[in-house]
């Protein structure tokens, strides 16, 4: 279940894009044609899987205080949390490599749509915003960590895709000349940030429900406090009523 609720947060109501804001650059740049949105989207998805879970692992075993106990306790005192920007763009910009690298062997169209973009996912500010927002937010698991850089790549992904098909419409309508190109396109994200911020309440659950008591006891217990509290109101009331 734990798994399931943070798939969909980071996907719906922590989305890169809609809740932060990141990812903005290639987000505008990329999503004139649904075709290079969609292999976009891809590369993002591959990358955050990847680097949020080897960022975790950096983080955990590394980079925190204390991390080091596990190579003697001479190292349970480090705290090499001040290398974690570098650690972390390294192991994006190593990924980032091998994707540019697959996309140009396999896809050279998409290759040469996608352009300079490509390489840029090295300094995607979603890519690092989701290694970082791990490492704040204290994911506890591996697993977790999985869960939400895939969730994270696929919320991106959904918003690139959005607008990519949105745009395409776009051309054939009489949008007024002050607002073509990314006046738009700013306008068209933003209402789609307000409506991705209805999924808020998606997750949140509903009231707590009182627990019942398991035994007897219990019940006898909570009826004879409710009593005394019935009794005392009407003391109150008829003190009320001599006065």
């Amino acid at each position: 279940m734990e798994h399931v609720e943070l798939f969909f947060k980071s996907i719906f109501i922590d989305n890169m894009v809609f809740a932060t804001f990141l990812g903005m650059c290639s987000y505008l740049a990329i999503s004139k044609k649904v075709s290079t949105s969609v292999g976009m989207g891809a590369a993002v998805i591959f990358v955050l899987t990847v680097t949020v879970p080897l960022n975790w692992l950096l983080d955990q075993y590394i980079l925190q205080e204390g991390a080091l106990s596990w190579l003697g306790e001479e190292y349970a005192t480090y705290d090499l949390s001040f290398l974690s920007f570098i650690m972390f763009i390294a192991t994006i910009a190593t990924m980032v490599q091998l994707v540019e690298i697959i996309v140009e062997k396999f896809s050279p169209s998409l290759y040469n749509s996608l352009g300079i973009f490509l390489p840029l996912i090295a300094v995607n500010c979603a890519i690092l915003g989701g290694s970082l927002f791990m490492q704040s937010r204290e994911i506890p698991t591996f697993g977790l960590a999985v869960t939400y850089g895939v969730g994270s790549g696929i919320g991106w992904f959904l918003a690139i895709l959005a607008i990519a098909a949105i745009r395409e419409k776009i051309r054939y309508s009489a949008v007024p000349p002050a607002l073509r190109g990314l006046g738009i396109t700013f306008i068209i994200t933003g209402l789609m940030a307000i409506g991705f911020m209805s999924f808020g309440g998606m997750l949140t659950g509903g009231d707590e429900k009182k627990e019942e008591p398991k035994t007897e006891e219990a019940k006898i217990e909570i009826k004879k406090e409710e009593g005394k509290e019935k009794d005392a109101k009407v003391v109150a009331q008829n003190t009320n009523i001599n006065k």
